[in-house]
């Protein structure tokens, strides 16, 4: 059994004690949250749990083992690096932090404490996703040529955030789990129409190494609520829309093919395009965030290392540093790790 005290119970917090009080092997014995209101929310669904403004009360909680971080992304580095320090597993929200330094401070920590520290990229535990990467990696899709994702809605409008940071993290994660692997170049741009300062619509494309491209459209000031995922391979295409009640994946057999085998990068002349059958798989759902969730506790019952542990948040935090200098600059493309 794994004592877990959860950090923060406002805009996400409320999911993930819901979920880890519903894990058998998991015992939620506490909350911390800053807002008397908000605790006495607990108070009335959670009488056992115990309470505190406090955050020290847990540190110093020696019958606490994990600690899930769920508050806003300016304070994840000082909460995580304490909880490590007290030796306790760690469970942080996305982003990481907001910095490569922090972040890589923090995995370098909790190899050092050999504790748990996973981050909460939750595509990376959608049962669709997990399906597309096996198409991904089974060759069924062919090579992959490039992906594209929109992430739109109107609101929930940030204060303290863009719409780089604040929503871009869910697709970046997804998009370097699908190819695994990192990106060489980003290029942003991106406009603050509500807040000065704060940008409200960002379009980022990652560049690979070996010439796959990556393009996303993310903002809180759309007519249209889409959370769409396309990826185009030589032999296939997927759409994952995680706004579909049942149909989250279509595969289409469509490509472009060369004639008589002749390899169509060289004969360009001789292209013909196959438009095949559309398949929608069966996939069995379930909640990603209980996938999640149940996965911190193995890891820790187990020693086994997350999916996405601190180095898959630490590459995340790359991306998205990269394409905020691009995004300050007006658009220039930076390397990663020129930052």
């Amino acid at each position: 059994m794994v004592n877990v005290a959860v950090i923060g119970y406002g805009y996400w917090g409320p999911n993930l004690v819901r979920n880890f009080s519903r894990i058998s092997s998991a015992n939620l014995i506490a909350c911390c949250d800053l807002a008397e209101e908000n605790l006495q929310k607990i108070k009335q669904l959670y009488p056992s749990v115990k309470t505190t403004r406090d955050y020290a009360e847990i540190l110093n909680d020696s019958n606490t083992d994990a600690v899930v971080i769920a508050t806003s992304a300016s304070t994840h580095y000082d909460l995580a690096k304490q909880a490590l320090m007290y030796d306790k597993h760690v469970y942080v929200e996305k982003p990481l932090t907001l910095d490569s330094v922090t972040s890589s401070e923090l995995v370098d920590l909790a190899e050092k404490k050999n504790k748990i520290l996973m981050v909460g990229h939750l595509l990376e535990y959608h049962p669709a996703i997990r399906k597309v990467k096996s198409y991904v990696e089974s060759g069924e899709m062919g090579e992959v040529y490039y992906l594209y994702s929109q992430r739109l809605n109107l609101g929930k409008v940030r204060r303290d955030e863009n719409a780089l940071w604040s929503l871009a993290p869910h697709d970046i994660s997804v998009i370097l789990y699908l190819l695994d692997m990192e990106p060489v170049e980003v290029t942003t741009r991106g406009e603050s129409y509500l807040r000065d300062g704060i940008e409200d619509v960002v379009f980022c494309s990652l560049h690979f190494s070996n010439s796959v491209m990556a393009h996303m459209q993310i903002s809180w000031l759309d007519p249209h609520k889409i959370r769409k995922l396309t990826i185009v391979g030589s032999k296939k295409m997927v759409v994952f829309d995680d706004m579909e009640s049942a149909e989250k994946i279509k595969i289409y057999d469509k490509g472009v093919e060369g004639l008589g085998g002749q390899d169509y990068k060289s004969y360009g002349e001789d292209l013909t395009l196959r438009f095949g059958d559309i398949v929608i798989p069966s996939i069995k759902m379930e909640e990603p965030l209980r996938t999640e969730c149940l996965h911190f506790i193995e890891c820790i019952e187990e020693g086994k290392k997350p999916l996405s542990d601190g180095h898959d948040g630490l590459r995340v935090v790359k991306v998205l540093e990269a394409a905020q200098k691009s995004l300050k600059s007006g658009g220039c493309p930076i390397k990663i790790g020129d930052v």
